[in-house]
């Protein structure tokens, strides 16, 4: 990654997609009720093409419970991953999906990341991020 800090979430460069495919560590950040964040680890996919970032999570989670809350417009949140002094960041409006057919491209992205299938879960959602910026520096 060259050292440009923003960038297009719709066209980044090859070495920031590039790092975005590499097997990370993420968190992702979203704001609580009260307006403080809420900062957990999770396995994140991004998908330029279509703007999107992707989590699988559990219905019942917090952060689900916090997308939920923030209504229609969806929750301002971000996502990101570090390895020594490479960072990118992922910033968008949240929405939770439970469609079958959204679960599994989650999923099928999950495990061509992570190297590995998500074991069976019927509780299973997936917070779809859509992005408004891409930022980062390597």
């Amino acid at each position: 990654m060259a050292t440009k800090y923003s960038m297009d979430p719709g066209a980044p460069d090859p070495s920031f997609l590039g790092f975005w495919r590499e097997r990370h560590l993420c968190t992702l950040t979203t704001p609580r009720p009260d307006g403080t964040p809420h900062l957990v680890p999770v396995g994140v996919t991004y998908d330029p093409e279509a703007r999107l970032a992707r989590v699988i999570t559990n219905r019942g989670s917090a952060k689900v419970r916090y997308v939920r809350a923030a209504g229609e417009q969806g929750a301002a949140v971000a996502v990101c991953q570090l390895e020594g002094r490479r960072w990118a960041t992922l910033e968008g409006r949240a929405f939770v999906h439970e469609e079958r057919e959204r679960v599994a491209e989650a999923e099928r992205r999950y495990a061509e990341r992570y190297g590995r299938t998500p074991s069976p879960n019927p509780s299973r959602v997936v917070i779809e991020i859509h992005l408004t910026r891409a930022m980062g520096r390597g």
